[in-house]
């Protein structure tokens, strides 16, 4: 049998004051009121933020010529998928064509098919006599590298397409092999379906043309005019003119804003302040929440988040699902001069983690403000829980340079506003109501640009949860 404390005190004389009556006269250590929902912040962290006195910013490039590189976007009944006819103008040959009459039988030649994970959809070596839309799924490129072995040149997904060249003519062969990595659902056109609706609609045959040779005018790789030089020449030839030629109308970024109203009651602002000051704790809470959905914003907005802003060239898909080092190793290309950071939700983290453990690899850390980061390849992988993970389990990985200096992406505030709290935000009085409650208006502005396409790279449909 066991003997408690209770046991041996009772009957006997308590000789001294209890704990449960002292702690009455005691002062309680109190916290500062703890909120869950407060992050670390990285990508407001890490952002250059550029003061936009005017509200505007505006970021001017060097003209470039559109070359089509958009994704298509179908509709469908049941299982019935049909392709947006007004869609297919994101065909390179077809940008800029407005027949919607045409359009629309053209998008009603289109033949749906299916094929499994590993079926071939085209082969190398067959004649590339049809344009493919890739409706929903994963498909690689399979080809053959410089050695003689089969190696991926590249993996499509929703929306994407290839063959759109059939529509200026028989192109020859495949080049490439084009498998499917998931259930794939596909749109084809012939060559043979597209001639004869050519019979019916004389003028899409002369846009075509016109279109195919435009895309001859000289261009550098990122489709901006090319500027005449003349280098390694000897005596006094006549050397070319040239100029450097601008956007005609330039993107501009207005600030957003992001407000609330807080409601405190004189009685409590009045009488309960000791040892912290109400309203400064109820201003801090409610600064922590804008923020949050400040950085929120800057991440998904549709005007000027940064996924839904990233140029579609820099857009690229996992290989095989979950991130691995090489999906990490392709995002480097594509955002190669001067990376700054990878930010990934912490669950994609995780699974990185994993991919490098099967792998036996452990990924370096490095110094951040103090604070010991993972790393790949030296760049640091900021975790940021605003990017969403999909009911199915999937989300992505960004890939930023960061700086106006570097031609990357800058975060836009205007310091020096009415009442300014903190830089960008304002609390403004705004009295008093007959129900004695005093009211603030809190203010936040901001925005963030993409200064040229290839400052952000986003890493899509990467899958959380595979096992193997």
């Amino acid at each position: 049998m066991t003997v408690t404390d209770s046991d041996l005190n009772e009957g006997r004389q308590q000789l001294s004051l209890g704990t449960a009556a002292a702690r009455n006269l005691a002062t309680t250590t109190k916290s500062v009121p703890q909120m869950q929902g407060i992050t670390s912040r990285w990508l407001l962290k890490v952002l250059p933020w550029v003061q936009a006195s005017g509200g505007v910013y505006r970021v001017n490039r060097r003209l470039s010529y559109q070359v089509g590189d958009g994704r298509v976007t179908f509709t469908n009944i049941g299982s019935d998928i049909r392709v947006i006819p007004q869609e297919l103008c994101e065909l390179p040959l077809l940008r800029g064509f407005d027949d919607d009459a045409v359009l629309a039988a053209l998008a009603g030649r289109f033949t749906q098919r299916e094929y499994g994970a590993g079926e071939v959809i085209v082969e190398a070596g067959q004649a590339e006599d049809q344009v493919v839309l890739i409706a929903h799924g994963k498909v690689s490129q399979v080809g053959r590298g410089e050695y003689g072995d089969e190696t991926v040149l590249g993996t499509l997904a929703d929306g994407e397409y290839f063959g759109d060249q059939v529509l200026a003519g028989p192109q020859g062969e495949w080049k490439f092999t084009a498998k499917a990595v998931t259930p794939v659902t596909v749109l084809t056109l012939s060559w043979t379906d597209f001639e004869a609706l050519n019979g019916e609609a004389g003028g899409l045959r002369a846009h075509i043309q016109r279109e195919h040779a435009g895309r001859n005018r000289p261009q550098n790789e990122f489709g901006e005019a090319e500027i005449g030089l003349s280098a390694g020449h000897d005596g006094e030839p006549v050397l070319p003119g040239t100029f450097v030629d601008y956007e005609l109308s330039p993107r501009e970024y207005e600030l957003s804003v992001a407000q609330t109203v807080l409601q405190v009651h004189t009685r409590v602002a009045d009488l309960y302040n000791n040892p912290m000051d109400q309203v400064e704790q109820q201003l801090r809470l409610t600064i922590e929440a804008l923020r949050e959905r400040q950085e929120h914003e800057i991440v998904n907005n549709k005007n000027f988040g940064l996924l839904h802003n990233a140029d579609l060239k820099q857009r690229i898909h996992t290989r095989s699902g979950p991130p691995t080092p090489d999906d990490f190793d392709e995002l480097l290309s594509i955002v190669w001069k001067d990376p700054g950071y990878f930010l990934a939700h912490p669950r994609t983290i995780a699974a990185f983690g994993r991919e490098l453990n099967k792998r036996g690899l452990y990924p370096q850390s490095v110094d951040l403000n103090g604070h010991q980061i993972p790393a790949w390849r030296g760049i640091p992988i900021l975790p940021c829980n605003k990017i969403p993970v999909s009911d199915t389990r999937t989300s992505s990985v960004m890939l930023i340079r960061a700086g106006e200096q570097n031609q990357g992406v800058i975060g836009l505030h205007q310091v020096g506003i009415p009442d300014e709290y903190q830089p960008g935000l304002s609390v403004r009085f705004m009295g008093i109501n007959d129900q004695a409650i005093i009211n603030y208006l809190v203010s936040a502005y901001y925005s963030a640009a993409i200064l040229v396409p290839d400052a952000v790279g986003i890493l899509e449909h990467v899958e959380l949860g595979r096992e193997g």
